[in-house]
């Protein structure tokens, strides 16, 4: 990404409708995440820091991932005590089992099937048994999904080759990685429309329209756990892991 569109992209974070509509996504991935001072913390496909930010201001001691150094330079601007490192995230340069919290937000949306697939398995290889992956997507039934697919129809490159998930799909992800325990949740419902009274109500709206699930949802996170290696086992044998 040029300087210009990560410029651009940051500015957009700024805006009242890109305030409105991040707070409701940290939110949802706040509430799945439920980060703790003190834990190594790995941001995969970190961007311009927005969430590494969030984590190192709660106390994680966080490492960002991305692949574009147009970004990582932003990312490093903003967070000089971070460590940033330009790596593809479906092969992640760390041993298994060093991180507490894996958090990936809007990275599974611009890969093929196949490295969704990789990229997911590295998230759960690094993070240690017991700890906490927890992915944030874009959500397919929604307007902001329509209006994106609209700007691929009209040339946008990024919006063309989007991925727009569900729930289930990330639940399958994360359980055919080995995470247990997985648990999905929508939000956003915060129509695209940039008008501040609209804006204003973002709670309100996000409140009422909850119940609704993923119909009008622009974002969908889920959470596992890498589960211990006996309870793995025991998964592909059909036994029941021992305890003593």
């Amino acid at each position: 990404m040029s300087t210009d569109a990560t410029a651009a992209y940051d500015a957009w974070y700024a805006t009242p409708l890109g305030a409105a509509a991040h707070a409701l996504e940290l939110a949802v991935v706040e509430d799945m995440a439920r980060p703790r001072a003190g834990e190594r913390a790995l941001d995969v496909g970190c961007g311009t820091g927005i969430y590494t930010a969030w984590l190192a201001a709660a106390g994680l001691d966080v490492t960002g991932i991305d692949i574009d150094a147009a970004r990582l330079t932003a990312a490093r601007r903003k967070l000089p005590a971070v460590e940033f490192l330009e790596a593809d995230a479906t092969a992640l340069p760390f041993a298994d089992a060093e991180f507490d919290l894996v958090l990936a937000v809007t990275l599974l949306c611009f890969l093929d099937e196949h490295r969704r697939q990789a990229a997911v398995a590295e998230l759960v290889r690094v993070t240690r048994p017991g700890g906490r992956i927890v992915i944030g997507e874009l959500a397919r039934a929604s307007l902001w999904a329509a209006q994106r697919r609209l700007k691929g129809w009209r040339g946008s490159a990024t919006w063309r080759r989007a991925h727009f998930t569900t729930a289930g799909e990330l639940r399958g992800l994360l359980a055919g990685a080995g995470a247990g325990n997985v648990e999905t949740r929508y939000g956003l419902y915060l129509p695209p429309w940039s008008a501040l009274p609209v804006v204003a109500r973002a709670p309100g709206i996000e409140r009422i329209a909850r119940p609704l699930g993923p119909l009008g949802a622009a974002f969908v996170a889920a959470r596992g756990e890498r589960r211990p290696p006996l309870a793995v086992a025991a998964s592909t044998t059909g036994e029941e892991p021992r305890t003593s």
